[in-house]
């Protein structure tokens, strides 16, 4: 594409426009975008409308979800049809039609992105630019917020923060072996076959060491009626962690125990949800805790809690336990995995007090003891996974004191 330099500048000026609508509009994009897209349209050209879309579509879009929102901006900001045509002589498009035509909230959001009317800034007057669509105190009044009190916005962007979430886990030790010029231990295989290679039969120690790798984590999900509010943001926080690492198990459980795992491997969370609800057939009923737990000791304990597992569970712990077996399932749970982390989002209320049955019971036989009811709780998780949580002892001889 040949263009002269004044050219090429006022359309490298409309796409950073157009990538900054996008980002107030809730995309996440960001200067490294900016920069390919750049390149994209450079090597692509601009000589039809649909490539000019679509090259911007493959920088700027990453996820299903994304599509509609895209699509509405694209059309609002270059609006004139005839427009790839004077595209490197022109200014910014003239976007005051566009705003009075956007009546869906997809396109009202777009519109409102792009700062029209009014409240466009004079060309003698600086113009102030936000790269987020929250203040720092809105996104801390988020992050602290009970999800059970967050509006149906809140919870949109909880799931986008809990979707961004990346949990740092301690490594543990394997059985595999991997090639280190500084290992403690001589690899006879690799040793023998350099030596064939070498001059007068000299034999080049080849050595190794044990590799470390995250261990599995197993997430245990109470889906009753008393933790609706909290269990549909935790299995959010189930379908990123799967996706973000691999051997992570997770089982959803009220009056039955349900493997969800292979639901929450869908890369698109709407899907995944969905199929969530229909496999689990008692979202929101009873609650059977001991029940459901040796259910998973008789089943599933063997297969999914091998090479150190961390096993999360989330749960009021509020149950009655009619067969007395509570305790027996939990002990059992304990012994078999690495940590044992019980969230229970009772924990958000400053005088909670461990009074009922099930909790008393259950309280011996965990490692660590959390709060599990906002976004900031849920990153506090790390510490607890990690094993870096020196006051994890001191609290949970306090709860168990008080139990």
């Amino acid at each position: 594409m040949n263009e002269n330099p004044d050219h090429a500048g006022c359309l490298a000026d409309n796409v950073m426009h157009f990538a900054r609508a996008l980002r107030s509009a809730g995309l996440p994009v960001g200067p490294r975008s900016v920069v390919d897209a750049l390149e994209a349209v450079r090597i692509a050209g601009v000589g039809r409308r649909d490539d000019f879309y679509w090259v911007l579509h493959a920088i700027f879009v990453h996820r299903r979800d994304q599509r509609e929102l895209f699509d509405q901006m694209f059309h609002l900001f270059w609006r004139d049809p005839k427009l790839l045509e004077r595209m490197l002589g022109l200014a910014l498009p003239n976007l005051e039609a566009a705003f009075d035509d956007a009546r869906d909230p997809v396109q009202r959001r777009a519109a409102d992105a792009l700062n029209l009317g009014d409240n466009e800034p004079s060309d003698d007057q600086d113009e102030i630019e936000f790269d987020m669509t929250m203040t720092f105190s809105e996104q801390d009044a988020l992050r602290q917020m009970d999800f059970d009190d967050m509006s149906v916005e809140e919870i949109e962007a909880a799931k986008r923060s809990i979707a961004r979430m990346h949990l740092a886990f301690d490594t543990v030790p394997s059985r595999r072996l991997r090639a280190s010029y500084g290992g403690d231990r001589i690899d006879m295989r690799r040793s023998l076959r350099a030596m064939t290679r070498s001059p007068q039969g000299i034999i080049p120690l080849e050595r190794v060491e044990q590799q470390d790798r995250p261990p599995s984590l197993v997430l245990l999900c109470d889906v009753s009626g008393s933790m609706t509010g909290y269990s549909r943001m935790l299995i959010h926080f189930a379908h990123a962690l799967t996706n973000d690492r691999h051997r992570v198990h997770t089982f959803a459980f009220g009056t039955r125990l349900t493997n969800i795992t292979r639901d929450l491997k869908n890369r698109d969370v709407d899907r995944a949800l969905n199929l969530v609800s229909k496999r689990v057939d008692d979202w929101s009923g009873g609650t059977r805790i001991g029940e459901c737990l040796g259910e998973f000791n008789r089943l599933w304990s063997r297969r999914v809690l091998g090479h150190g597992a961390v096993v999360v569970l989330v749960t009021d712990g509020l149950d009655r336990d009619a067969d007395g077996a509570l305790g027996r399932h939990m002990a059992l749970l304990q012994r078999s995995c690495r940590r044992l982390i019980w969230l229970n989002p009772l924990l958000r209320w400053r005088g909670f007090e461990p009074r009922s049955w099930g909790i008393r019971t259950m309280l011996p036989h965990v490692d660590a003891f959390r709060t599990c009811h906002n976004l900031d709780s849920l990153e506090d998780l790390a510490d607890a996974l990690s094993g870096s949580d020196h006051d994890a002892n001191r609290e949970m001889r306090r709860w168990l004191e008080a139990a």
